[in-house]
């Protein structure tokens, strides 16, 4: 299938989001789509996927113009679009959910189960799958959901899948198999779009690429005539030097140790020590058991057994109260579920962690909020209309500082960063990285959890790897994402 996209525009109310917009996928090739959040890339693939309209512009099909103006016709033409969140309900078969809204009937009208387990069995095993289709997906993890996406696709004959951070909660072996079921596919021509912020990845998958930015069409090119450096200038529409900023922190003396801490099915004897002004890297793949351990830390899953010391004196961490009374603030892996009030405004959630002081015999004082809140918002370089904005509007990275900034407003002096720059841009990501370095340099202690090896290897003074829930070592000078991985792996 070759597709075209041609003078794409889309406004919500006064707001132009697409400006003359225009994309071409040529048949069995894997298209990368890219840009900062906010760039345009889900609008227009929601136009694509005929989940909104589009206001002007053409689309053609194999040279024939087309009109989406529905989920169903897009995928009558052979479209699929895979979300980052997967559309999966838990509680049905894998079968069931191949099949949702398009069931096989049998000759009496009822629904034909058994043809609908004989086809998805068929395509499962053509992806390396051996389930039973009467498999509960909720049993299934994260990887085996997204080949269970790939299949409805395949099922549905579709010759375009658009694929979003597809990714991000894999672990390196089933992101390797994802990669190989995508260029077996790209071989019986089928196309993809593959929009992602690892830019490592792209080099690695994807033949083209087509940059977008601030609504507007900014290039294509094929993968291989283009650098790194390149891609994140025509991204950001601005040279943003090396990817990460040099370390300007000094750590001194230790103020955390951490003795043969262990917690049941999670982590076992873990020790290490972290010194002020230090940023200390959590590494290992996904099961090592990284975020429980800092969960641990910051007392929302207590430990089992051993010891922790704050500036040498033991302590108890029970309970995240514990934690922030002891000086130690946590940006959660997952933002939108666990580190903001998503329909609540900015303000709300930058004081969310510290009401006591922002108050006076229990009540909020409004001559307090505002100059605390415009403060962190500026001090972070938050891109928000005002300090009321609702945080669901904000983009990725921005709604990342504001996480960022409700601890902030505590002065810490341990950060627990768990994924700091999961689903930001590469703008975004060196806007967190600049806070992160001017954080150290102050003073603050950082411990950074992070899937991204690059990120890990450019940003820490030390690295603690983590495998199966135990101790594979600390790299204090050697550190590359080959020592890296060879601790991980247990080579």
């Amino acid at each position: 299938m070759m597709l075209e996209m041609s003078g794409i525009q889309k406004s919500f109310g006064p707001v132009q989001v697409l400006k003359n917009m225009q994309l071409r996928i040529l048949p069995g090739e894997i298209h990368a789509l890219v840009g900062e959040n906010g760039a345009g890339k889900s609008t227009l693939m929601k136009i694509l996927g005929g989940v909104i309209p589009k206001d002007a512009g053409e689309i053609y099909i194999d040279g024939k113009p087309v009109e989406i103006n529905k989920v169903r016709d897009a995928e009558k033409i052979g479209i699929a679009i895979i979300h980052q969140e997967l559309s999966i309900i838990p509680d049905m078969t894998i079968a069931e959910n191949i099949f949702l809204g398009n069931e096989l009937k049998t000759s009496l009208g009822l629904v034909d189960e058994k043809r609908m387990n004989q086809q998805v069995e068929e395509v499962l095993s053509k992806l390396g799958l051996t389930i039973n289709p009467k498999e509960r997906c909720r049993n299934l993890g994260v990887g085996q959901l997204q080949l269970v996406e790939i299949a409805k696709a395949l099922i549905h004959k579709a010759q375009l899948i658009v694929m979003d951070e597809p990714t991000s909660a894999l672990t390196d072996h089933e992101i390797e198999r994802l990669f190989g079921i995508i260029r077996s596919l790209k071989q019986e021509g089928v196309s993809f779009v593959y929009i992602s912020h690892r830019l490592e990845e792209l080099f690695s998958i994807c033949d083209r690429l087509t940059v977008l930015r601030d609504g507007e069409y900014i290039g294509s090119a094929n993968i291989g005539d283009l650098s790194f450096n390149q891609v994140i200038s025509m991204m950001v529409g601005r040279e943003i030097g090396d990817r990460f900023p040099k370390k300007t922190n000094h750590p001194g003396e230790v103020v955390l140790e951490v003795q043969h801490l262990s917690r049941a099915k999670a982590f076992k004897d873990i020790s290490f020590t972290l010194r002020k002004g230090e940023i200390l890297g959590i590494a290992g793949l996904m099961g090592a058991g990284r975020t429980e351990l800092v969960r641990s830390l910051f007392g929302a899953e207590p430990a089992d057994s051993g010891e922790i010391k704050l500036k040498g004196k033991a302590v108890s961490i029970q309970s995240p109260a514990d934690a922030m009374k002891l000086g130690f603030g946590l940006v959660t892996e997952d933002r939108k579920l666990e580190g903001l009030f998503l329909d609540f405004k900015l303000d709300f959630n930058i004081m969310a962690a510290n009401f006591e002081h922002l108050s006076k015999h229990g009540v909020l004082q409004n001559r307090r909020i505002t100059p605390y809140v415009q403060n962190l918002i500026q001090s972070l370089r938050v891109k928000t209309p005002s300090m009321y904005e609702t945080a669901k509007n904000l983009s990725g990275g921005n709604q990342q500082k504001v996480v960022v900034a409700k601890w902030l407003g505590r002065n810490p002096e341990i950060l627990i960063l768990d994924e700091p720059t999961r689903g930001v841009d590469v703008g975004a990501k060196r806007e967190i990285y600049e806070i992160m370095n001017e954080l150290a340099s102050k003073g603050v202690s950082i411990i950074m959890v992070s899937s991204e090896l690059p990120e890990i290897v450019g940003m820490s003074d030390r690295v603690l790897v983590l495998r199966l829930g135990h101790q594979a070592g600390i790299l204090e000078s050697e550190i590359s994402q080959e020592s890296i991985m060879a601790l991980a792996a247990g080579v």
